[in-house]
Formats: structure tokens, C-alpha cells, sequence
């Protein structure tokens, strides 16, 4: 089975590469093509960030849009550019708008929700979702609990999505990591609005004991299982790792456990290529 990883990273993140060494990740272009290779993953979208220093992200200086920084460019990977709020003047929306233009490889955006304390409806947004709109770009949102300490949740629960997929009924938008740990909150916004998806990257953080351990323990994968029962529709699942945070294999894994097998052409494949347009 051919598998899009449509949510992963490749950035000069020290924190991404402090997650890399406790989970056991070749944090390289060679150790993701290995990866890739040994579990079959054919495809893959970058999730832009950047921080001007090490250990600064949440960069409030980092420069818009925020791109991947391969060291070696990998086959099939595209990009959602990452968005800073801080950094949205003309200048920014205009590098936007020709990223759009020249590059093959780009997917849509990413708005990093908790990372930067503002709400994803607020107006410093709007350049960005008018280019999403004009262009048939989704959005992905991180959603639910944040990985840097300084994140402030209060910013990334997935209801705000209800407000935003209200706004924008024609943009396409992905709730990322289910919004877990609010699983049913990010299922509902998906049940609701037709435009919304959601990801089911970064549920395990670590090696792949924690990825078995998610696996094992019935009361954490019983909880991601209820949500799709609840969703009711697999066409809206998308995966994606959050490597380097997890190694690609024992995720894949961890995943296929949780998905019915019979839907996984459309969550490991399908779905993805239609909305990043694989």
C-alpha cells in the first residue's frame, strides 16, 4: 500500500531535533528516505517553520512564509507554508502570493494555533485565507496540545475551527492531531462543516515503545476510535506522523491498529492526494 505522510517536518528546529534524538530518528535526509522506504510512504507534506536562533520557536521574528530546509530535497514532498503572525506585512503577502505562483511544491498553509498567541480567526489572518480561497489551498491548523512550553492552549482547541470553517465555507481546512487531546471536540467541527478535516499526526511522541503503548493501553486508542465512530466518515482522516517526532514505521503501525483496514486506501492515500493535489 502506497502511503502519503501529509503531515511531517524538516526544519533547523533545535527542539525537532532534541525530539529526534529521544525517539530514536535519523534526523537526515538519508535517515527519512530509509524510513520512508521501509514503510512504504511514497509521499509527503512539509509543514513550513523556521526560528532565527536556536531554541526561539515560537519565533515572533521568523520571516513569512516559512519554508522546509532539506538539506538534500526529497521526491514527492510538498510544502505548506508556514505562517507567522508577526511577520504579515505587504512584503510577506506578496512572497506568499509568488511562492504560490512559481513553486510545484506548494500545498497550502499552516497556521501554527497556540504556538503564536492569536485566535485563527483573527484579522491579521485574512491575507492568508483569501489567498487559500483564491487559489483552492487548504489550511492546516495545529490543534490541541502544544509541544513547545510556549504554546498557550487557550488559542489551539479545535472548537475555534467552528468560527473559522463559518467564515470561510468554500477553504478547505485540516484540524491537525485531531485536536487531541479534545478528539470529539475535532470531530464534531468536522461532522459539522463540509470543509473541515482533521490529521491524525503527532498522537505519539517518542520511540516506538510509546507508539505500542498507545496501541496496547484499550482506554487511548478506545478514545481516538470513538471520535471516528462519532465523524462517521473516514473520507476526512488523514495521516501523518509528525516526524521527527515519531519514527515513521512503529507510527504507521500505531495507526493501522486504529483505522479500519478497510478505509486505509482512502486515510493513507487518497485523502491527502486529493486535498494537497498529490
Amino acid at each position: 500500500m502506497n502511503i502519503i505522510d501529509a503531515h511531517m517536518h524538516f526544519s533547523n528546529i533545535q527542539a525537532f531535533r532534541q525530539g529526534a534524538a529521544d525517539s530514536g530518528v535519523d534526523y537526515s535526509s538519508a535517515g527519512l528516505a530509509k524510513e520512508y522506504a521501509e514503510a512504504g510512504v511514497t509521499g509527503s507534506v512539509c509543514m513550513g517553520i523556521t526560528e532565527t536562533a536556536p531554541g526561539k520557536t515560537p519565533d515572533k521574528m521568523a520571516q513569512t512564509p516559512m519554508f522546509a530546509e532539506l538539506d538534500t530535497p526529497m521526491h514527492n514532498m510538498r510544502v505548506c507554508m508556514g505562517i507567522n503572525p508577526h511577520k504579515m506585512g505587504g512584503q510577506s503577502i506578496a512572497e506568499i502570493e509568488k511562492a504560490v505562483k512559481t513553486r510545484s511544491d506548494i500545498a497550502g498553509f499552516k497556521i501554527y494555533a497556540g504556538y503564536y498567541h492569536k485566535h485563527i480567526y483573527a484579522k491579521v489572518y485574512e491575507p492568508v485565507y483569501r489567498i487559500a480561497a483564491e487559489y483552492g489551498l487548504p489550511v492546516a491548523i495545529h490543534s490541541g496540545d502544544t509541544y513547545f512550553k510556549g504554546g498557550l492552549i487557550e488559542y489551539s482547541r479545535p472548537l475555534h475551527v467552528d468560527k473559522l470553517a463559518h467564515m470561510y465555507p468554500e477553504m478547505k481546512i485540516i484540524i491537525c492531531h485531531v485536536g487531541f487531546p479534545w478528539v470529539m471536540e475535532a470531530c464534531e467541527i468536522a461532522y459539522k462543516h463540509a470543509n473541515v478535516y482533521v490529521d491524525i499526526s503527532g498522537l505519539a511522541v517518542g520511540g516506538a515503545s510509546e507508539c505500542e503503548r498507545m496501541v496496547s493501553e484499550p482506554l487511548i486508542n478506545g478514545y481516538f476510535r470513538q471520535g471516528f465512530l462519532f465523524l462517521n466518515n473516514y473520507k476526512k482522516v488523514i495521516f501523518g506522523t509528525d516526524w521527527p517526532l515519531a519514527p515513521v514505521g512503529p507510527y504507521t503501525e500505531m495507526c493501522k491498529a486504529i483505522i479500519p483496514q478497510n478505509v486505509w486506501p482512502d486515510v493513507f492515500w487518497g485523502n491527502a492526494a486529493g486535498i494537497y493535489r498529490f
